[in-house]
């Protein structure tokens, strides 16, 4: 067996990779880091899973508690993995990261879009880009990789395929993307708690969010991206426009890039948050408007799956040799 280590692995995102790991045939987890909560059980934290981890405990950051582990799986804090890259490195052991310390191409960009000077831009470039359906070569060969998170995830697996094809204009595109809760982390705020939430639906972080970087490295074009927060506790749902280069399919277009994608599924049927719960899929759609010559394409994903915890470990697998799939889940919980 595999045995992964898990930093950040008492909030929701660290707390679904356990999950995904007690059903995985080849993982295990070998040691669960949770600063904040160093010493407590695994159940009295995330008591959804007292029955597969009815022994273990939260322990506290210590690099000697890599030996023995034959992966890392970073679910840190912004900036947590540049102060300890040092430490995570020297072992020399596979490392996937979730935070954006190492998603960018380059410092300037980093500090561009962070307002801070990047800790260790000599590793930047060490780092591939962790979305396996533009990046899955790559990936396979890596001992470092950065996962995207939730929304880069989503705004790309829809734009991009439309950018390389032609079909939509590079300038211009608009991402209005929508989130559960969870994507905020498990430490409330006054604007994340229940009643600041129930019922509501607001938008923040207008004209500068820092995941509008990812989106314009990946897909090649420039985007205005606004978050929003739903009354939900996950998934993402990624609506873009763009003006288009002329009539097209684009439909037929995302159909095609996606093609014998295991984990992304091309519909019809505008895609539903609630469809990809608990699962590492994707569901994409798209449309050509001849009225307004605009395209929109939508995805939906859920946030702490194939946003977070889901891409971290079809990462790990690819870089492993096993499975792409093993242990992850293609079909959500419904209702």
């Amino acid at each position: 067996m595999i045995r992964a280590a898990i930093l950040g692995a008492s909030g929701y995102a660290g707390g679904e990779l356990m999950r995904l790991i007690a059903h995985h045939p080849a993982m295990e987890a070998g040691v669960a880091f949770g600063a904040s909560n160093a010493g407590l059980a695994v159940a009295s934290v995330h008591p959804h899973l007292a029955l597969a981890y009815p022994d273990t405990s939260f322990a506290t950051w210590d690099p000697a508690l890599l030996k023995g582990c034959d992966l890392i799986l970073a679910a840190l804090p912004h900036g947590e993995t540049q102060r300890l890259a040092d430490e995570l490195l020297a072992p020399g052991i596979p490392l996937v990261d979730l935070g954006a310390d190492f998603r960018l191409d380059s410092a300037a960009e980093f500090e561009r879009w962070y307002g801070e000077p990047h800790a260790r831009p000599d590793l930047l470039g060490s780092f591939i880009y962790g979305l396996p359906e533009f990046h899955r070569d790559a990936i396979k060969s890596a001992r470092r990789v950065a996962a995207p998170g939730c929304y880069p995830t989503a705004a790309s697996l829809a734009l991009k395929p439309l950018v390389d094809a032609g079909a939509i204009e590079k300038k211009g595109i608009i991402v209005d993307a929508a989130s559960g809760v969870s994507g905020a982390g498990r430490t409330t705020s006054a604007g994340t708690h229940f009643c600041a939430v129930d019922g509501s639906y607001r938008a923040y972080g207008l004209t500068g969010h820092r995941h509008t970087a990812e989106m314009e490295m990946v897909a090649g074009a420039e985007v205005l991206f606004t978050p929003h927060l739903m009354a939900a506790s996950r998934g993402i749902l990624a609506t873009c426009y763009a003006r288009a280069t002329g009539p097209s399919e684009p439909l037929a277009i995302l159909r095609d890039a996606y093609a014998g994608e295991t984990f992304v599924h091309v519909g019809e049927t505008p895609p539903e948050t609630k469809w990809a719960t608990g699962s590492n899929a994707a569901f994409l759609s798209a449309r050509y408007d001849e009225r307004t010559n605009m395209v929109v394409a939508l995805a939906a994903i859920d946030n702490l799956g194939k946003g977070a915890a889901g891409q971290m470990i079809q990462c790990a697998n690819l870089m492993l040799g096993l499975d792409e799939g093993a242990g992850l889940s293609t079909m959500g919980v419904y209702p």
